[in-house]
């Protein structure tokens, strides 16, 4: 009994810390659309996140399209660095239209 309980809880312990690193990134890329598009674009990363669904911000991703995606909402903006564009794909999937999440 004693080892399942030791097992469940460095399950529970492991989970958490895969949690953690995967709001971290959102929380850079939040941080990262303030900084680089907020101004260009004219509003809040949350309002461009509800632009799409997970779904779609995934294809968008996933086609290496991020880039060209923002810039047709913010035509104003520079493009993202290649090092900023996971993160700021993350904060974008995290809270797109069909999240249920909202930004802070």
């Amino acid at each position: 009994m004693k080892k399942l309980l030791t097992l469940v809880f460095a399950v529970v312990v492991g989970l958490s810390f895969v949690s953690t690193a995967s709001f971290a990134g959102a929380a850079k890329g939040q941080k990262l659309f303030i900084k680089k598009m907020k101004k260009p674009c004219g509003f809040s990363g949350g309002v461009m996140a509800k632009k799409h669904t997970q779904g779609e911000w995934k294809a968008i991703q996933d086609a290496g399209k991020l880039n060209d995606e923002l810039i047709s909402f913010c035509p104003k903006a520079k493009p993202l660095k290649a090092k900023y564009v996971s993160h700021v794909y993350d904060f974008l999937y995290n809270y797109a239209s069909d999240s249920g999440n909202v930004p802070s």
